[in-house]
Order: C-alpha cells, then sequence, then structure tokens
C-alpha cells in the first residue's frame, strides 16, 4: 500500500456467478491509518544480521531470462563467422530442433515461395548461436 493511503471500505463482488472468478474494489482514502507495523532489518555481516551479498545472489535467481532476438542471432553469426542469415533459416532450426516458436501475427496459411533448406554451414552457425545464448 503507498504511504499515506488507508483502507476506506473494500468488498468483494461477484461479477462471474458460479466461477472463481471474484472481482475486489478497495476505496482509498488520504485518511491516517488505524495501526503502523514498524520492521527493522539490519544488513551486515554478522550472524544477526542480512548480508546484501545473500540478497543479491537470492534475487539473481528470480531474475528472468532475457529474450533472445532473431536479430540478436543474426549479429553474433556475422561477427563469428562472417556472413548473414535469414530468419527463415533461423525457423527452421529452431522448428527441427522442436523448440517452441510462436505464431506470427502476419503469418498466411499458404506460402507464396516452397521453404528453402538451409545449407548445413548456417544450420550449422545458428545452432552454435542458439547454444552460446543458452537456447539449447
Amino acid at each position: 500500500m503507498r504511504k499515506g493511503y488507508a483502507v476506506e471500505d473494500v468488498w468483494g463482488v461477484d461479477m462471474f456467478g458460479f466461477t472463481g472468478h471474484v472481482e475486489t474494489v478497495v476505496l482509498l482514502s488520504h485518511k491516517s491509518p488505524d495501526s503502523v507495523i514498524n520492521v527493522k532489518v539490519e544488513f551486515g555481516e554478522d550472524d544477526d544480521k542480512i548480508s546484501m551479498d545473500a540478497i543479491a545472489e537470492r534475487a539473481k535467481k528470480y531474475q528472468p531470462k532475457p529474450k533472445i532476438t532473431y536479430k540478436m542471432i543474426q549479429e553474433y553469426v556475422k561477427q563469428k563467422y562472417g556472413f548473414k542469415v535469414h530468419t527463415a533459416y533461423i525457423a527452421e532450426v529452431k522448428k527441427a530442433l522442436g523448440i517452441t516458436m510462436y505464431s506470427a501475427p502476419n503469418a498466411t496459411e499458404e506460402l507464396k515461395q516452397t521453404r528453402k533448406r538451409p545449407p548445413k554451414e548456417k544450420v550449422e552457425a545458428i545452432t552454435e548461436a542458439l547454444k552460446y545464448f543458452e537456447v539449447i
């Protein structure tokens, strides 16, 4: 709850009967809260204190991995191998490896051209890039 706000009224509203959904409505006001809980936490390296390094290390476990884009894969392959790879080749390699792919909003039902298989050296480069980015 934000500082300076007190909960005036709280009530549940069942807008979707016979389901598990309940909508909560809260009215906030600028009144003083009825009670306050003060928590004192001391940081440091002693036994009775919380280590900042331990907190940072624990937070890393919950940090989501960054999304690897096709552009990042293309840049990695260009820098390491010196040639460009088309996004269709990356998609083909990902599909062949069984990596989860999301449907594109601009995808068409029928392809205008038949899909070309990527050359062996490009497949190897893309696979190595996926390993580098820890996708596989």
